[in-house]
């Protein structure tokens, strides 16, 4: 049976951690392409200006549109080219991190997320868009970043509904790698079949399921303190830890373990209008529930997801998203487009209908509708 792991080359996390950035893009040369939005770059300029004057490096700034497009990356690799940058950075979120990724295309790339809203910034995939935003293709690389640097003093400053948010990415990464395993279905991991190809089949390792099973074992002892020390902009180790859960511990979980039906789901819950203002983690929370119902998962362990989600402010039901009512044919469209032959649904270890989504999404809503309704008394 063959099995793969991948992560980035360095992790690195702590407060003010920025300062040190220069001393990274030094391990490569004296300059580095930045790709990030402007708004970003405004939350760390002095940051960035201080770790440029201390390691003597120059960053390059791109003028970044805003979207993972192939036009964009076209031209960004072509002003590296122009500048003479010996790496690439990535700083911000997802849009940023995922141009950085295929500029760089698995050589010298160093990611900096300001947000720890998903785990996206540890892979070795970024997903690109048209200019105008909609959906293109995935892109696999060779090798996850070189270097992922948290500043978790940018982390705390930031709204507190992207840590949440966060939280509900990494709530899912448990239940999917376990999914995953029980069916000896393939992961992320695999080697890459040419850089803007799919991955190579491979299995999980025992190490990625331990991984990810730490990650839900930190979110249930520090998820709700954490966000406490982040609503008041402080850095604690609940905050700490939260902040390594969502960014390493779920996306080497995920990437390394396999996703399952909470993401699918995910997606096919995106055909719903209701639901397009909401971030992608408060989806997936809600989502993680519905794959437990069609586990058909024990009250003691639907419970304390519900109770950890309640906790927090994460979504355990319809109406948190958005979504007041909903038609059989609404739910119909989503379960469709969660069961195409491609997701990651058919990953859980049994066969999966589009009948049986549909009812797992009315039980998932009912019973979190009726233990909000239960804590309110």
């Amino acid at each position: 049976m063959r099995k793969a792991f991948i992560s980035p080359a360095k992790y690195v996390q702590g407060e003010d951690e920025l300062y040190n950035l220069g001393y990274f893009i030094r391990t490569f040369g004296d300059s580095a392409l930045l790709i990030a939005h402007p708004d970003d770059v405004q939350r760390v300029k002095h940051k960035l200006e201080h770790t440029m004057n201390k390691y003597k490096v120059t960053l390059v700034e791109s003028g970044f549109t805003g979207e993972c497009s192939r036009q964009e990356v076209k031209r960004l690799q072509q002003l590296a080219i122009e500048h003479n940058c010996s790496c690439t950075i990535g700083l911000g979120g997802g849009k940023a991190i995922d141009t950085a990724k295929c500029v760089a295309e698995g050589e010298a790339l160093i990611i900096v997320p300001t947000i720890a809203a998903t785990d996206a910034p540890t892979s070795h995939s970024a997903v690109m868009y048209t200019p105008e935003g909609e959906f293109d293709d995935y892109a696999y690389f060779k090798q996850s970043p070189t270097v992922v640097m948290i500043d978790t003093t940018v982390i705390a400053n930031a709204p507190t509904r992207f840590l949440v948010a966060g939280m509900g990415d990494a709530l899912s990464t448990y239940f999917e790698a376990r999914a995953t395993a029980s069916s000896y279905s393939n992961v992320n991991a695999g080697l890459p079949c040419g850089a803007m190809g799919g991955v190579a089949p491979a299995k999980g390792t025992k190490a990625a399921l331990a991984l990810a099973k730490l990650c839900y074992e930190t979110l249930l002892e520090d998820g709700a303190k954490a966000k406490m020390a982040c609503d008041a902009n402080l850095v604690t180790p609940a905050l700490e830890n939260i902040v390594e859960t969502n960014i390493l511990l779920s996306g080497l979980g995920f990437e390394s373990g396999g996703l399952a039906a909470a993401h699918a789901i995910h997606n096919g819950l995106t055909s719903l209008e209701g639901t397009h203002s909401y971030m992608h983690g408060e989806k997936v929370a809600f989502t993680t529930l519905v794959q437990l119902v069609l586990e058909n998962a024990s009250a003691a362990e639907m419970n304390e997801v519900l109770e950890f989600c309640v906790s927090i402010g994460l979504p355990v039901c319809l109406a948190d998203l958005g979504v007041t009512s909903v038609t059989n044919e609404e739910l119909q469209a989503v379960a469709q487009k969660a069961c195409i032959p491609e997701e990651s649904i058919h990953s859980m270890p049994f066969p999966v209908t589009e009948e049986m989504v549909v009812s797992a999404i009315r039980v998932a809503d009912m019973m979190g509708q009726q233990f909000k309704d239960q804590k309110d008394v």
